[in-house]
């Protein structure tokens, strides 16, 4: 077998042209079909959040007796933080409302009354000075300074007290524009008075007008809103921290449960971590609910048997005063003020101080009835009886005018022996004693109140911070296991 050569191609003969080499052509790219979408790379997943990421850890964790542990220790101790947190939170704010009641809100209802009753008893003695003419005591106008004097101070205490644009604000700054305009109009009625002239007497009853119509209603506003403010006081003071008190139980019985776990998985009966929280916890709430009851009934009680005595008591006294300012009135007018009472026309100061000896009545019958004891009781059982001998001596009085003895009429008002006047000074006496001992009793309840909160919201933060870190111990001994 030969083997014979392919032939290759013979070269180009004389004369014939060498063509280039022809490349192989290759087929054109196919073109995608219009309105075809492009295809576009898939986009990555988007990156999760941190707090996904731990929620996952968090949930494999659960998984393993370690992990869920951790968790539980993070719960017993969070929750007896915030045990500790709401308690100081809320006795905090219960321990500042009581402090008030006792050095701030009843002091300042008190200095209102004592305006109002400064006041009215200033322009008492200032009315008995103008009925005894040239021969006004020195007594009487001792007494009538000292009321001013007395008005003028407690205005100033009461606006250094008073939260600034408050209505008791605009109200002591409309009662010291009108102090000084009171006092000028006696002092001309005085003046004109020793000196004989009648217009005296017309200075003397527009100086009353003003006190009557704007000091003592501006001076009463004032008392309103005092009391007001201390029942306020009394309201943010005495409600129950129900929102610790939860929690306190919350705690404990989370504690609880996790004793019992504790127990079932490891036949252990008692963990020192979860004891010292449970025993931190027990003695935070039982602190919390004794100190709060405890504080509750003194405050309860300085309200019952204090301040509502004192406010009794204080109307009594402002109504005493209204009654004596409107029977010297009586004998000052002359019957120039009348007033009408359906078809009846009455002296206008004789009518008002039948009311006011009514009002005073009233208000003595319900102070007897609050009175908790004797050394309350007795002064204001002797204020009714100056109060019965007080209305039989005006009767006289009235009569003695009415049949034109205006001289007699005025010696069983303001005469040294017999007269109205011993009466009102032994009514106002009394009354004044009846208020210093239940002032001195208000005291007592608020002051034991107020102390039986003393250290609550700081002991239950110590607590709370070493329960916590007892929880974290109890569990963390357990976790030690582990390793």
């Amino acid at each position: 077998m030969t083997y014979t050569p392919k032939s290759s191609p013979p070269p180009p003969g004389p004369g014939l042209p060498v063509l280039p080499a022809v490349p192989a052509q290759t087929a054109p790219p196919a073109r995608p079909p219009e309105n075809t979408p492009a295809r576009s790379t898939p986009p990555a997943a988007p990156r999760r959040t941190a707090f996904a990421e731990g929620l996952d850890q968090l949930r494999a964790a659960a998984t393993t007796e370690p992990g869920r542990l951790r968790i539980i220790g993070a719960l017993l101790a969070l929750l007896v933080i915030a045990f500790g947190a709401v308690t100081a939170w809320q006795m905090t704010d219960r321990a500042a409302a009581a402090d008030d009641v006792l050095t701030r809100s009843q002091p300042l209802s008190s200095d209102a009354a004592d305006i109002y009753r400064s006041l009215a008893d200033a322009n008492t003695a200032a009315s008995s000075g103008f009925l005894a003419g040239g021969q006004e005591s020195a007594a009487t106008r001792d007494r009538y300074e000292r009321d001013i004097r007395t008005a003028a101070e407690k205005l100033v205490n009461a606006a250094a007290n008073a939260e600034p644009g408050s209505p008791s604000t605009a109200t002591i700054a409309e009662l010291n524009r009108l102090l000084p305009e009171y006092k000028g109009l006696v002092e001309r009625a005085r003046t004109y008075n020793r000196q004989g002239f009648p217009v005296g007497g017309a200075y003397l009853r527009y100086a009353n007008e003003k006190m009557q119509k704007e000091m003592l209603p501006a001076a009463e506003d004032l008392y309103k809103k005092e009391n007001q403010r201390l029942g306020a006081d009394y309201a943010s003071a005495t409600p129950y921290p129900w929102a610790a008190i939860a929690l306190g139980v919350a705690a404990l019985a989370a504690l609880a449960w996790a004793q019992h776990r504790n127990y079932r998985r490891t036949n252990r009966v008692l963990n020192h971590g979860l004891v010292a929280a449970t025993a931190t916890a027990t003695v935070v709430l039982l602190w919390l609910v004794v100190g709060h009851t405890v504080a509750r009934a003194g405050l309860d009680d300085s309200y019952d048997h204090g301040v509502r005595s004192l406010n009794v008591l204080h109307d009594a006294r402002i109504a005493s005063l209204k009654a004596r300012g409107n029977e010297n009135l009586t004998l000052v007018a002359r019957g120039a003020e009348t007033k009408k009472v359906g078809k009846e026309t009455y002296d206008a100061y004789d009518y008002d101080f039948g009311r006011d000896i009514k009002a005073l009545a009233a208000q003595l019958a319900a102070a007897e009835k609050l009175a908790d004891d004797s050394s309350g009781e007795r002064p204001v059982t002797a204020a009714v009886g100056n109060m019965t001998e007080w209305k039989k001596r005006h009767a006289a009085a009235r009569e003695q005018d009415e049949h034109g003895n205006y001289q007699q009429a005025l010696d069983r008002v303001i005469g040294s022996k017999d007269a109205t006047g011993e009466c009102f000074d032994s009514v106002d006496e009394n009354l004044r004693t009846a208020l210093a001992h239940e002032e001195t009793e208000f005291k007592r309840a608020a002051g034991d109140g107020r102390d039986a909160l003393t250290g609550i919201p700081a002991g239950a933060a110590v607590l709370a911070v070493l329960g916590a870190a007892g929880s974290v111990l109890g569990i963390g001994r357990r976790l030690s296991e582990y390793r």
